[in-house]
């Protein structure tokens, strides 16, 4: 009988060390995975829509010619993309979810966007028309409106239409030299740095990895950590 209950024990013991070795190998293959929230905000026609369908690798945001120079964005989108195995992070695979948000032309409100994104914004990217600079003096008023003196750091600067340089024998260097003075403060204030895109190209195919890449390195300098919206206004 005593031997009868030491073999129960045992094999009681087996089926203990399978199921933990089950729990374990389960828990391995949970995928790791980054949210980053990404705030887009320029004037209208800017191209924020398009930047948003390049980092999210689609066409859901919409896109096109405005009317009498009325927006095609006139309410704000919220749009998600995961992105399996976009980097490594400690040495383990990690997949990278985005939540882009766009916005209307004009000021955002904080109470918005704080209703959008309750828990704030790890990137903000600004976009910029590169054959429409006199729209665009605001944008660094809006980011301390909405976010305070901190913003900088959570920012990079997108200027699209660079095919527009490209027929004017313009480098990028040498525009943003050339370019009027806002825009060359604006430039070299942002920690994330200045991306130009061609919008003659196939976006969400040739430059959204770019772009989201950068973001990730960006978001990354600050650990990860999201910009909280100013006391509403």
């Amino acid at each position: 009988m005593a031997d009868r209950l030491k073999m129960d024990g045992h094999h009681d013991n087996n089926l203990v060390n399978i199921f933990r070795m089950f729990s374990r190998h389960h828990d391995n293959n949970e995928r790791d995975v980054l949210t980053l929230n990404v705030l887009l905000l320029g004037n209208r026609q800017s191209g924020r829509s398009s930047v948003g369908n390049a980092l999210i690798g689609g066409h859901e945001f919409r896109t096109g010619t405005s009317i009498a120079g009325v927006s095609m964005t006139t309410d704000y989108q919220v749009l998600s993309r995961n992105f399996p195995g976009h980097f490594r992070r400690q040495g383990v695979e990690s997949d990278l979810t985005l939540r882009v948000i766009d916005t209307p032309p004009l000021l955002p409100r904080p109470s918005t966007l704080g209703a959008l994104c309750p828990e704030g914004v790890h990137v903000v990217v600004l976009v910029v028309r590169a054959d429409q600079l006199h729209e665009n003096t605001h944008l660094e008023e809006c980011m301390e409106t909405i976010f305070g003196p901190g913003w900088r750091d959570h920012a990079f600067l997108v200027i699209t239409h660079s095919d527009h340089l490209k027929k004017a024998g313009l480098h990028p260097s040498s525009y943003l030299m050339k370019a009027t003075d806002w825009l060359g403060a604006l430039a070299s204030e942002v920690v994330g740095g200045v991306s130009f895109l061609d919008n003659s190209c196939d976006w969400p195919l040739i430059r959204g990895r770019p772009l989201r890449d950068r973001l990730l390195r960006l978001s990354a300098r600050n650990h990860h950590r999201a910009m909280r919206f100013r006391t509403l206004i």
